[in-house]
Formats: structure tokens, C-alpha cells, sequence
């Protein structure tokens, strides 16, 4: 029983360390200094730093996946379409 328990503990800390969340919008802005994004609804995400930020656009559609590690939104994954003229 005590080592179930351990194990219950030891899951529900891991999972709070660290989540997985997705997130849809248009790029608003793209800071390359910092490698990060803010998309229409305001908030920013951090780009993976082997990630050429160069690629990105304002106006992009992103479908984006991410963790949040220690307040920061890592993006983990990205698909982005180039914005309709």
C-alpha cells in the first residue's frame, strides 16, 4: 500500500512540473531577441532556439503545442499556414 501511495505522490508532482497544452491563433508579434511569439489573444511563447525564427510571419495561422515549464509556454511543436491576401 505505502508503495502505491509513493507511486500516486510521485505522478501527481511530476504532472504539475510540467504540462502539455495546445493553442490556435495569428501571430501579432515576433520577438527575435527574446525567441518568442505573442499571438492575437496576447499571450507569447517561447520558440525552441533551433527554430528559425526568420520562417515566421505577422499574420501567420499557428496551431501550436507547448509545456509550461517554471511560468514559460516552450513550444514543443508548430504547423503554421501563411496568412490569406
Amino acid at each position: 500500500m505505502r508503495i502505491l501511495l509513493g507511486i500516486a505522490a510521485a505522478a501527481f508532482l511530476f504532472s504539475s512540473a510540467a504540462y502539455a497544452a495546445e493553442a490556435e491563433g495569428l501571430i501579432k508579434a515576433i520577438d527575435k531577441n527574446n525567441s518568442t511569439i505573442t499571438l492575437d489573444d496576447g499571450e507569447k511563447y517561447k520558440v525552441p532556439g533551433e527554430f528559425d525564427v526568420d520562417t515566421l510571419k505577422e499574420g501567420m495561422d499557428i496551431l501550436l503545442a507547448y509545456d509550461v515549464v517554471g511560468g514559460d509556454r516552450l513550444i514543443t511543436d508548430m504547423n503554421v499556414s501563411e496568412p490569406a491576401e
